[in-house]
């Protein structure tokens, strides 16, 4: 039975080699139907290509996208037209963001490479007042959830990657091409970290092992105006006071 695993494992792999697909763009569409239709500022951190970077830009007047790699930046550049308003930086994530405020923040397939915690917190104090930020990550499995979810995810993989590449071999897309790593942080004590960091983050679990993170900035609350009030003043004298 292992070795039938084994030859299944090894034959998933070979056919998801010749019909590759980019999970992380899988969600690009999902992430821009969280944010307002235009805004001002946003940073994709984690950028790689530039793929989402650039579709942030047909909202923005401006995006500034870091990655930590200096080959796939490059391609990044080679791949953006110099009419949109993209600027990619080498620039390592652990280490302070280009500085901000930013209306939106995105993040994808990166936040499992840095400090979780830090890189959050770092996030929080670069977003804007009413602004959202929004991450696409890895987490282990380890719930019956997290297993399931896998598994589902194992025949629904070759299948999508056979559809999107129309059932003909094809290379990796560019953005594949960058460095990865396993994640080592569960779901859940992702959850429970983010929520006490972005207090009211919405967390959740998605296929293609994935979970996604949507979290908007409050804005501060106006103070409100005093209210006159009447005092006495004896004999009969008022007088009104903020």
């Amino acid at each position: 039975m292992k070795i039938l695993s084994r030859r299944v494992l090894r034959a998933l792999e070979r056919f998801n080699a010749t019909y590759p697909w980019d999970h992380n763009a899988h969600y690009h569409r999902w992430i821009l139907r969280q944010l307002p239709p235009r805004f001002h500022r946003a940073l994709d951190v984690g950028s790689g290509s530039g793929d989402l970077a650039r579709l942030l830009a047909r909202r923005a007047d401006s995006v500034r996208a870091v990655d930590s790699d200096p080959e796939i930046t490059a391609q990044a550049r080679r791949l953006t037209p110099s009419s949109l308003p993209v600027t990619f930086t080498v620039a390592d994530a652990r280490a302070e963001l280009p500085a901000g405020p930013y209306d939106v923040i995105t993040c994808v397939a990166t936040i499992h490479h840095v400090p979780f915690a830090q890189t959050l917190a770092r996030f929080r104090r670069h977003l804007a007042p009413g602004g959202t930020l929004v991450a696409v990550g890895l987490s282990r499995a380890q719930s019956p959830a997290d297993h399931l979810l896998g598994a589902i995810a194992v025949p629904a993989n070759a299948v999508t990657g056979w559809l999107k590449n129309k059932g003909r071999p094809s290379q990796r897309p560019v953005a594949m091409t960058a460095a990865t790593r396993p994640a080592d942080m569960a779901f859940g004590d992702i959850a429970r970290e983010a929520g006490e960091i972005l207090p009211g983050a919405r967390l959740r679990r998605r296929l293609f092992w994935r979970y996604t993170l949507v979290w908007n900035q409050r804005p501060p609350r106006a103070s409100r105006p005093a209210t006159p009030r009447t005092i006495r003043q004896g004999a009969g004298k008022e007088s009104t006071t903020p």
